[in-house]
């Protein structure tokens, strides 16, 4: 069957409005309990901030500011994180989950949390978790509001991750390659390959599975 180019019908719109839900403007205190919960972690296994700097290589000073909600760590950024703590991913993200499996209806969906470039200057991207209950999980699936990205900060980090673009358009950025992502189209790949995810114009919304692969024995 041919694919058809042209741009999604007002009917697939509001398919796909109705789908994801408004993803708003996060509230202050969820990017403060992301930086309570790093705290946590790192006391937990008895790391100083000069520890977790050396193990990860970010500067104390940005470490100190993330957990003073006063920086906004990107999902990159929070994998290097969890693994220098031999944490889940999960629980850096939106907490450590309890059950065996989780059923997430549109409106018990985990309060929006935002990320921004290294300088902060700049929002990226703002998120929901959908499976923040399951416990020990090693992939995280997001929803997720992407902004644009005028200059194409790239991430690298281990893992692997999965993208459905739901609404809007997405530049993606893999190595050398890049890519244009219309609703419907997907991507997966190595996170170990330099990559840059954005939206086109504006905003674009996703479905992000994120994967923080194999920790070390």
């Amino acid at each position: 069957m041919q694919r058809q180019n042209d741009e999604p019908s007002r009917g697939k719109m509001d398919y796909f409005e109705d789908l994801t839900g408004e993803i708003g403007e996060p509230e202050t205190p969820e990017v403060k309990d992301l930086g309570v919960r790093l705290r946590q972690l790192r006391e937990e296994k008895g790391y100083s901030l000069s520890d977790l700097a050396g193990a990860t290589g970010y500067e104390e000073d940005f470490l100190s500011r993330v957990e003073r909600g006063k920086a906004r760590p990107q999902l990159g950024e929070m994998i290097r994180l969890s693994r220098a703590l031999e944490g889940v991913l999960g629980a850096l993200i939106s907490g450590e989950g309890d059950k065996p499996y989780a059923i997430t209806r549109r409106g018990d969906r985990k309060p929006v949390s935002r990320s921004t470039t290294s300088k902060g200057n700049q929002e990226l991207y703002i998120y929901k978790s959908l499976a923040p209950e399951v416990r020990g999980r090693s992939m995280e699936p997001l929803v997720v509001r992407l902004k644009e990205n005028p200059e194409e900060e790239t991430s690298i980090h281990e893992g692997e991750e999965f993208i459905f673009v739901l609404e809007g358009q997405v530049i993606i950025r893999l190595g050398q390659d890049r890519f244009e992502l219309n609703p419907g189209d997907s991507v997966y790949y190595q996170s170990s390959l330099p990559h840059v995810v954005a939206a086109k114009k504006e905003s674009a919304t996703i479905l992000a599975v994120v994967y923080e692969g194999h920790k070390k024995e």
